[in-house]
């Protein structure tokens, strides 16, 4: 469910926040959903049980999350202005603006980056 790159720039622990806050807002991931204990994603990701209980902490005090004590974690109750379209789409603008750049010093056209996008999203030009 989850993809988590040791080699990437960005810490595996905001991969983890990142990935669940987009998949909670795209409907993935539902309310009441259970999330892997600390220890099952940690030995599965092989990384320190550490950085997934930061993950989980910070998203549960952004409200994304819910703890109840001697059960798995689960996706909080939606919250009203979570789901919308403009919501969501604010959670890519980082990774907008990053292709923007690389789009712009490469010269490509919006066209030849829609088309792109378009079949990584599996959709047809």
């Amino acid at each position: 469910m989850f993809i988590l790159n040791p080699h990437s720039s960005v810490p595996i622990y905001q991969q983890l926040v990142d990935q669940v806050r987009r998949l909670v807002a795209g409907g993935q991931l539902v309310p009441g959903a259970e999330l892997p204990s600390v220890r099952e994603m940690a030995h599965e990701h092989t990384v320190h049980p550490m950085t997934i209980s930061k993950a989980y902490s910070l998203l549960e005090s952004e409200g994304i999350l819910e703890r109840h004590r001697g059960k798995p974690m689960r996706v909080a109750a939606l919250r009203r202005n979570q789901s919308g379209v403009a919501a969501r789409l604010k959670q890519i603008e980082p990774q907008l603006e990053a292709l923007a750049l690389s789009a712009r010093q490469l010269e490509l056209s919006s066209d030849d980056i829609v088309a792109q996008l378009r079949k990584k999203l599996g959709e047809k030009p």
